[in-house]
Parts: C-alpha cells; structure tokens; sequence
C-alpha cells in the first residue's frame, strides 16, 4: 500500500500539471492540446503498468483488464478552467506534505479519482486477482464541455452496460437530476451601459461580471470601479450546486438598475422555482452573461428533479416569454435503491468506512447515465469541504488512501 500510496501522489500531481480544459482542436486533438498529452500521460502510465490501452481519435482513451462481460470505470481527465482567486498555482501539481493535500484543478474532479481507479486495478493484478469481468477504464476527454468524447466511444466502440462513475458522491448516487443549459435572450436595445460580460463555463457559477457605465461612480452593491468600467465579484462553485458560490452577476444587474431581470433570473428561475420531489429541489444558475446586437444572453445551469421530464420544464421555460435556446441537455438517471449495484456499492463503502449510509441522489450530472445501469460512487463525502470547480481545489492523502481501498474493494466485488 504505501509504494501504491506514494506512486498515486506523485502520479496526481503529474497529471495536474497537464491544463486539460477544452482549447482549440488541433490534429488528432479534438480538444486541444493540453487533453491530448494529460491523455498520452494516462494511457502510457497503464501500459507501462501491464494493461491493454487504446486511444479512441483523441476524444477517449480505454484501459482494458480482464474477460467476460464488460463493467465500466467512467471518468474524465478534462477540466473547467482555473478561474480566478487561487492562491495556489491550478496546474502547478503542488505536493503539500505539511498539510497532506495536493493542489490544483482537477484534483479532485476527476485526475485524482481516475488514478486512483487506475491502481486500484494494478493492485488487484499485482495480487494475482483474476476478474470474471473485463473491467474497462474509460477516460473521457469532454465530460465538462458537452459529452462528445462519449458520443464517439458509442459510434467506435461498445460502452458497457454496468458501471461506476468516480466522479461524485459518496456512499452511492442512485438518481441524478436533469440537466438543462438554456441561453435566454433579453431586450437591452436601449441599455445604458455597454460590454457586459461575464462566467467562463455554464456549468460553473459566474465569479467575475464586468460592464462599461458612464454613471456616478458609487461603491454600490459591493461593486468595484475601474474608470468607466464596473466590476463585480463573486465565488465560484459547481454549477449544480449554486448556494456554495457567489455569483457576481445578480448584484450587477441591480446595480444596472435591471431589477426585473434579476428577480426573473435568481428569484423566480424563469417560472422554475419551488419544483421538488426525492432527488431534491431544482436549482438554477445563470453562470454566463453577454450583451451583444441590443441584447442581453444569459445561460443558465438547471438541474431539475428526476421524476419530471424536459418537456415539462420546457413548457414552464415558454410561458416567461423570454426566448431561449437549449445549449445542452441530459436526461436524469434513476436507478433501483435495491438493485444489485447499488447494494453491493453501498456495502462496500459502509465496510471501509465504517458508516450506516444510505445512498443519496444529486443534481450533478456524471457519466454513470451513459450506462444502461450505472452508478455515481465518490469521491467526496458529507461534511467535507468541496473546493470543485472552485478556486483552490485540492485532494487530501486521507483521500486518496481512502478512495483507494474502496475502488479496490468494489472491483473486487463486482468482477470476482
């Protein structure tokens, strides 16, 4: 354990320094190059390791083990951007021994977690284990972008039809919510300001939102004056999970005296608010902000409950009379709290750990709903602190030691 220990640290922190958010494509690198070389750095990694490996066209890379019927490890080696306010450097790989963690983007979500999957098999295969499955570890290139990396897999390969996601939550997520990126379309042909702009991804909540406004220069709303431009700052966070971030774009529609815009947009949700069931209450987001031909675009991450369909949220977005257009969409997973997989997750995770944890549901979106029967299994937990898509973001050696012998013990269950 501790080589694998000391091999999966210095390993994560490698890989981190790969800047693996989506870029422009170039040959045979459909998302830029930083995905294709923190790529070529996994798959060389579990080839050296004893495991047959293929590189799909640069959009998704497999580490296959094994015989028999097909069980997946869906993860993603692409990340957000960095953002703003770190204080560590994002793909810097920082190994800090003095408070065991290591920093950087993608630490957590998902580098680390598809490491330590990856030597969760070689421990497994260094002991002799001979699964009765073929495991397949799937390394997607475009999880947080829009999924093209799995489209792909599906018209050049066959995706297994049970798996695990370690892109999520502990103890084990049975249902995910419905995920919806709409751009709304706003009237601003006679808007007294000019530039607005704001967000860097519709899945992460806006921390910065700027715009050009001749007006009095007051410090209102807790915003900041650049000569004529005005600043507004905020927090990000998981465009799922919008009340752990501030988002900077509704105190700068007050301040540009576009009340009804913010009330529609973080009051209201565009007619959403107050839709709940099991999985939780929607939540809505607006994360990118744009004022361009007498217009102001907003895209808004909403995550809706996994007993309702598209088209029925579809049919509360038309009654606001705001155009919009749909920028992306999943449809929710829902699985059997007492299905076989979800059992035998839960029980693993409640030996190792010692807890009486039930599984829960979320309103990320992971790659477990690009299975017939797939399950989201960590690796964050309740009460921790979570730094995802957030500045800072780091994993902790406790962590990697814990996830390390869940993962093991899971595959173990679940291909032996």
């Amino acid at each position: 354990m501790v080589n694998y220990f000391d091999d999966m640290v210095k390993n994560i922190a490698q890989a981190v320094t790969y800047d693996s958010s989506q870029a422009e494509a170039q040959p045979s690198m459909p998302f830029g190059e930083g995905v294709a070389k923190c790529l070529d750095f996994y798959l060389s990694l579990a080839e050296f390791m004893g495991f047959e490996t293929r590189n799909y066209d640069g959009y998704v890379g497999e580490v296959t083990w094994g015989e028999g019927k097909d069980f997946a490890v869906l993860a993603h080696i692409d990340v957000v951007p960095a953002g703003n306010g770190w204080h560590h450097e994002p793909f810097g790989g920082e190994i800090d021994e003095e408070n065991g963690r290591i920093w950087g983007r993608g630490t957590m979500d998902d580098k680390g977690p598809a490491m330590i999957a990856l030597y969760a098999m070689k421990a497994l295969k260094d002991e002799g284990f001979r699964p009765r499955r073929t495991i397949k570890l799937i390394l997607g290139c475009n999880e947080e972008t829009g999924w093209a990396c799995i489209d792909h897999y599906n018209k050049v390969a066959k995706m297994p039809e049970e798996g695990i996601s370690p892109d999520a939550d502990f103890p084990v997520i049975y249902a995910e919510k419905g995920i919806l990126h709409a751009r709304f379309a706003f009237d601003a042909a006679n808007a007294a300001f000019t530039g607005l702009k704001g967000g860097s991804r519709a899945n992460m909540v806006c921390d910065y939102c700027e715009a050009v406004c001749s007006a009095p220069g007051e410090e209102a709303f807790g915003l900041e004056r650049d000569g004529d431009k005005v600043i507004s700052r905020g927090r990000s966070a998981h465009g799922s999970t919008p009340e752990k971030g501030v988002n900077a774009i509704a105190p700068m529609l007050e301040y540009l005296g576009l009340g009804d815009m913010k009330e529609a947009l973080f009051g209201q949700y565009m007619g959403l608010k107050g839709l709940e069931d099991q999985t939780g209450p929607l939540t809505f987001s607006p994360n990118l902000i744009e004022q361009r031909d007498g217009k102001i675009f907003v895209t808004c991450d909403i995550r809706y409950p996994a007993s309702m369909t598209r088209a029925q949220i579809e049919e509360i977005l038309n009654r606001s009379g705001v155009p919009y257009t749909e920028e992306h969409c999943q449809d929710p997973l829902y699985n059997d709290v007492n299905s076989p997989l979800v059992t035998t997750l839960l029980n693993v995770y409640n030996e190792v750990t010692g807890a009486n944890a039930r599984p829960i549901a979320i309103g990320g979106g992971t790659y477990a709903r690009a299975l017939k029967c797939g399950a989201a299994f960590g690796p964050e937990e309740d009460g921790e602190e979570s730094t995802i898509h957030q500045a800072d973001e780091y994993i902790t050696f406790e962590k990697i030691e814990k996830c390390f012998r869940i993962y093991k013990l899971a595959l173990e269950r679940l291909c032996g």
